[in-house]
């Protein structure tokens, strides 16, 4: 899309022979440079450091994959992370085949008896 738009622009200033047409051409450039310093890239940065805290897993603990597994770190090493899944079966992922680490659930525990009053009886 951006360098379409450039060779969109590039054809238009060089269609007409005043100077002013490469001074837009010039501030379309120093535009999208700007906002690709000071938008795109601290984003793009804040999502990796994201990303990277929420695949990491120690052994021991249970983490869900980017398919939806879940199952516990039993062995982890650089280029590799092999899951064991409640049936017994290991598997080996690579690290971005993690996608977080897995919590369970807190259990609703609902009440055995309602609270009644000595009136309804």
């Amino acid at each position: 899309m951006i360098a379409a738009t450039f060779l969109i622009l590039a054809k238009a200033a060089t269609t007409k022979k005043s100077s002013s047409n490469y001074d837009f051409f010039i501030f379309i450039l120093i535009a999208y440079g700007a906002i690709y310093y000071f938008y795109f890239r601290p984003r793009r940065k804040k999502q990796q450091a994201q990303r990277k805290l929420t695949r990491k897993v120690e052994v021991g603990d249970r983490a869900q994959t980017i398919g939806g597994l879940v199952a516990t770190v039993i062995k982890q090493t650089d280029d590799l992370i092999t899951l064991r899944t409640d049936s017994g079966a290991e598997l080996d992922f690579i690290p971005s085949a993690i996608a977080r680490q897995y919590i369970e659930p807190e259990p609703v525990v609902a009440d055995e008896e309602p609270d009644t009053q000595e009136g309804d009886k």
